[in-house]
């Protein structure tokens, strides 16, 4: 019998590269015009390092703690990301994987299975919305996702609309038409079992987007839900502040990249903020999320949660976000493509991994609980984070 583990997630990417079709790996590594803001979450990570003692390393590593409210095995939480076509389980395989290993979920408002079929393999599920539509269908679907019993909110607000890459753009059929499958066919072939995998559900890849659905009718198609999301004008911060009081309950601002708006988030009434630049894909050219950590860590103090999002890729990164002041932090291409690779069990092998490194790196550097983490534990060059904004 084949063995599926793998030992590091740049194995788990080269898996699922080779295992499924090459428009839906593009999918996988967007990024915003040069993708300068996309490589440089990664790298950012490779700047930083670590300062190891020889003796009296801990005998035990602590890494529980909580997030926005819920009980995490250790400081990682599953980012919200779209129409998982990776694998036919998709978002449940990711929810019981989340659920197998302790730690919470975020599910996308653009996510291929209904909320009520997450929440209830993941009871610790985060419920993602966007501002978009009217204030009543927002409303409206806040008020589905409570009664599938979500137990927080996210409200996503790092994304610019910014299409073009210059290594080209995967075609996202309207539908899955004939015409619109033919195109797809000589990449698909090349990866029979991902087919395989699809046919043995007795099904195939949708682009519905269920949990855009208010009324219990036919849910809107992907471009649909998208043409809804980008023509609804942004939201001021006293928007955010009118829909975080419609949620009685945790409620995070996923996209803060400065401290000044760190504040302003604050003052909306959120109990969470995700330092993040939404993967690379917003405003091109922005740092890093964690070169912009320190700066909201500061600004914030204890006055919310701030969790970070962008270029995790090991448990080494994670006690690097930690020592520069993230209370735990967000993964998403990494898991994808753990998902794309084994399905369930690939998800819960990245996450085994993390968890892994994350132990070896704290035994390491002599640290035996996570809240013990400091800068002093790192090497940081001078110039690693931009001139704060207050």
């Amino acid at each position: 019998m084949a063995n599926h583990w793998f030992e590091t997630v740049a194995i788990a990417q080269d898996r699922a590269k080779k295992r499924i079709p090459k428009s839906v790996y593009g999918a996988l590594i967007a990024g915003a015009e040069a993708g300068l803001s996309m490589r440089d979450n990664t790298a950012a990570f490779d700047e930083l390092g670590f300062r190891p003692i020889t003796a009296g390393q801990p005998p035990e590593r602590t890494m529980e703690t909580t997030i926005m409210g819920e009980y995490a095995s250790m400081p990682v939480m599953i980012s919200p990301t779209g129409v998982q076509a990776v694998h036919p389980e998709g978002e449940v395989a990711v929810a019981r994987a989340a659920a197998a290993r302790g730690i919470p979920m975020g599910l996308s408002s653009f996510a291929s299975t209904p909320i009520e079929q997450v929440a209830e393999v993941c009871g610790s599920t985060f419920f993602q919305i966007y501002w978009a539509g009217d204030r009543d269908s927002m409303v409206a679907r806040m008020e589905r996702a409570k009664a599938a019993g979500a137990k927080g909110m996210i409200l996503t607000l790092d994304w610019s609309f910014s299409h073009g890459r210059d290594w080209g753009s995967p075609h996202i059929p309207q539908r899955f038409s004939v015409k619109e499958l033919l195109p797809h066919v000589g990449e698909t072939l090349m990866r029979p079992g991902y087919i395989l995998r699809w046919l043995r559900k007795g099904k195939i890849p949708t682009l519905g987007v269920p949990n855009f659905n208010t009324d219990g009718g036919k849910p809107p198609g992907f471009f649909e839900a998208y043409g809804t999301w980008m023509m609804t004008p942004p939201p001021s911060w006293e928007d955010v502040a009118w829909l975080r009081a419609q949620w009685n309950g945790p409620f995070m601002v996923k996209g803060v990249a400065r401290a000044d708006e760190a504040r302003r988030a604050v003052d909306a009434g959120v109990t969470a903020i995700s330092v993040s630049n939404h993967g690379g894909n917003n405003v091109d050219g922005m740092p890093a999320s964690i070169r912009t950590l320190p700066e909201i860590a500061r600004a914030i103090g204890d006055d919310a949660q701030v969790l970070l999002d962008g270029g995790i890729r090991r448990g080494s990164d994670v006690v690097k976000a930690l020592s520069l002041g993230a209370d735990a932090v967000l993964i998403g291409r990494a898991y994808l493509w753990g998902l794309a690779a084994n399905g369930q069990a690939g998800v819960e092998n990245v996450l085994d991994v993390i968890r892994m490194g994350m132990d070896a790196t704290m035994r390491g550097i002599g640290v035996a609980d996570i809240a013990d983490l400091s800068p002093s534990d790192l090497v940081v060059p001078e110039a690693f984070s931009p001139p704060a904004i207050s």
